[in-house]
């Protein structure tokens, strides 16, 4: 055992010596390596020589076999004997180098933690290491064997887990097909029940329509037979009411004949004993008493046999009134022939008696009027130097007009756009008028005035000149004209305070370009003969539409509108005019006066009160016309302004109130509050909507 000891130590000392760290490959003949370079070099220990050294000979101490318990010792080595050593390594697992791991694996391990050579002092470490090798052999053998094995298994064993997936995927499949049969049959099922019932409930609904449908036609049938009969009757009735309606326009334009037949008794003034104003205002009022009746007409329908049986009767007293005047006329011409009878046998006598005194001539009594008061009638037309510049203005209207008539109708489609571009410049900024700012009003001002000073405006995006077209000047200024009259009828008429934007811009129109003022006066005299003041005839022969349209009404398919519409454009175009006569541009030349200033509205007031009024139109007019232009008068005439007013309160409110109806009071009512207030305050009020400094900063 003590050699045994040393035989390690020695192996120690070996694997710590120079030597004993040279390397020791096995694979040198795949290597091509020289052999007799190993024959020349020193033995080396196999890297497997540790390995038996710490296993083999610790075991084969603790166990020595009997053989060698029972012999002498003559054997000094374990190592000596050759049957011992490749006993244990090759058959015994426990102590093979292969047991820890797989053939490849633990032989590669095992070499890289021995490879440290050793120096063999004996032969046997070759047998050792043949038996080693055949080891190894044996068990990459048999593991690679395993390994196949184990892979064949494994293999069957996928093959079969694969064919069982395969058919459960086939049951699977019939599975859901089964389920998806059974799904769309009873699906199928329930479609051929619905459609049953469908086609039951429609049976049952078209049985039910086909009922109805009797039931509704026997109503439809009743309903047109009842419809056909109130359309027969409503023809009827509407058939009466036309023959009424011509049988009133009839009666109308012989009551209106009749007047003028009264009117042209003016020849017979100067005789003695007569009263023709007691006859003309008596006529007057029975035509006031038949154009109610009518425009009541025109508001409700048809007259009614009533209304007719009136018409009528105020026909019949209209032909009392004119024999009796004809009447009151032979006699009073028979009474002055008598009188120039008696006046000439007078004179006769006279000169044969040769007396020089002459002979005073008093009055005839039967011309005054209680008082001692002259009874002077009102006049009914108006004054010739009147007439005579309106027909001036609308001739001047007319002239207008065809200067730009090739314009007008010219079919050429630049022409055309030109016109509409250049009437769009015009009205679009009198529409834009409004009492927001005063600066807005000026830009409106300065756009209108650019435009007809021949400078190009904007007017939908494209740039406007009236120098665009030799005839663009007049047909600007009369559009231009027309939408101020425009404005009145329809803005101020609903708006009163609109009255006075529009109309300053009018007025500063007006002073630079005179021709748009004329025309506007004949667009209002046309729209509204009141503002001249001007009270239309009746001529032999003229139709009655166009009678009615001279006196401003708005004739549409032989229907004249209602009063109360007439009255209301009316009061707008008197309001507007009212306003225009005592409004400046307060950017002009304040040196030169007014183009129509308040001297014009002093006239038209005069004048209005020197004719007969007219029923519900002259207190309307009246009243908005004071009430917009009250106090600038006042301001202006003082004295002469209270004197007029009274005038109409004690003179002129009691012809207004003769021929006015009980229903038309309305309009008189208002005119005579306003003037009593006007009256006990000594004072008119600024109207409403009046334009003052300020507004002029905004």
């Amino acid at each position: 055992m003590p050699s045994e000891g040393r035989c390690w130590e020695t192996l120690q000392a070996l694997r710590r010596s120079d030597k004993g760290h040279l390397c020791y490959h096995r694979d040198w003949l795949l290597r091509g390596e020289d052999v007799l370079e190993e024959c020349m070099s020193l033995p080396k220990l196999s890297s497997y020589s540790g390995w038996v050294v710490d296993h083999v000979l610790p075991h084969m101490q603790e166990n020595p076999p009997p053989s060698e318990t029972s012999t002498s010792p003559r054997s000094t080595s374990a190592l000596d004997q050759p049957s011992f050593v490749p006993k244990s390594p090759v058959r015994d697992p426990a102590f093979s180098p292969a047991s820890s791991a797989t053939p490849n694996g633990t032989k590669d391990k095992h070499e890289s933690q021995h490879t440290e050579p050793m120096v063999l002092q004996s032969s046997r470490g070759i047998k050792v290491e043949g038996c080693i090798r055949m080891y190894e052999l044996l068990h990459r053998m048999k593991g690679a064997e395993g390994l196949r094995q184990w892979q064949e298994e494994q293999e069957r064993k996928v093959r079969a887990l694969s064919e069982m997936a395969s058919e459960q995927l086939k049951r699977f499949d019939e599975r859901k097909e089964l389920k998806h049969h059974k799904e769309f049959q009873d699906l199928r099922e329930v479609m051929e029940k619905s459609s049953r019932e469908a086609l039951g409930q429609q049976e049952k609904l078209k049985a039910e329509h086909h009922h109805r449908a009797k039931i509704l036609n026997l109503k439809l049938r009743e309903a047109q037979q009842q419809r056909l009969k109130q359309a027969e009757q409503e023809w009827l009735r509407k058939e009466e009411g036309q023959v009424r309606l011509r049988n009133l326009y009839a009666l109308q334009e012989e009551v209106l004949h009749l007047s003028q037949q009264l009117d042209s008794s003016d020849q017979h003034r100067d005789l003695p004993k007569v009263d023709l104003s007691a006859f003309r205002t008596r006529g007057n009022q029975l035509c006031g008493l038949i154009s109610g009746i009518i425009r009541a007409t025109s508001e409700n329908g048809f007259p009614t046999a009533e209304e007719q049986a009136v018409a009528e009767k105020a026909l019949q007293e209209m032909r009392d009134l004119l024999v009796d005047l004809q009447q009151e006329i032979a006699r009073a011409c028979e009474d002055r022939r008598r009188q120039d009878e008696e006046e000439a046998r007078v004179k006769r006598q006279e000169s044969q008696v040769r007396q020089g005194p002459e002979v005073c001539k008093e009055p005839p009594a039967s011309r005054q009027g209680p008082g001692g008061k002259l009874n002077e009638d009102l006049q009914v037309k108006v004054q010739d130097s009147t007439m005579q510049w309106y027909q001036q203005l609308q001739e001047a209207s007319r002239q207008c007009v065809l200067a730009f008539e090739g314009l007008s109708n010219s079919k050429d489609s630049q022409a055309k756009k030109i016109k509409m571009d250049l009437q769009k410049a015009a009205t679009i900024p009198v529409s834009q008028i409004s009492t927001i700012a005063g600066s807005k009003l000026k830009e409106i001002f300065d756009k209108i005035h650019s435009l007809l000073s021949g400078k190009p405006v904007q007017s939908g995006g494209r740039s406007v000149s009236v120098t665009l077209n030799p005839q663009g000047l007049d047909f600007v200024q009369y559009k231009l004209a027309e939408k101020f009259v425009k404005q009145g009828e329809e803005e101020v008429a609903s708006h009163h305070e609109a009255a006075f934007p529009i109309a300053v811009v009018a007025s500063g129109i007006w002073e630079l370009h005179p021709k748009v003022g004329d025309l506007i006066l004949a667009h209002l005299h046309k729209k509204c003969p009141y503002s001249v003041p001007f009270y239309p005839a009746f001529k032999e022969g003229m139709a009655l539409e166009d009678y009615q349209r001279m006196l401003g009404y708005q004739v549409t398919d032989s229907r004249v509108e209602q009063q109360d519409n007439f009255l209301k454009r009316m009061s707008g175009m008197i309001r507007l005019y009212a306003a225009i006569i005592q409004l400046r541009w307060p950017y002009g030349n304040r040196q030169e006066i007014h183009p129509h200033g308040l001297n014009h509205g002093w006239r038209w007031l005069a004048q209005i009160l020197n004719m007969e009024p007219l029923s519900d139109v002259t207190a309307t007019l009246l009243f908005d016309f004071l009430e917009v232009c009250g106090n600038a008068l006042m301001k202006q005439y003082q004295l002469q302004f209270w004197k007029m007013i009274l005038l109409i309160k004690e003179d002129y409110f009691p012809r207004i109130e003769a021929i006015t109806s009980s229903g038309q009071m309305g309009s008189f009512i208002r005119l005579k509050q306003f003037l009593e207030k006007c009256l006990q305050r000594k004072e008119i009020p600024l109207p409403k909507g009046f334009l003052t400094s300020s507004f002029w900063r905004s």
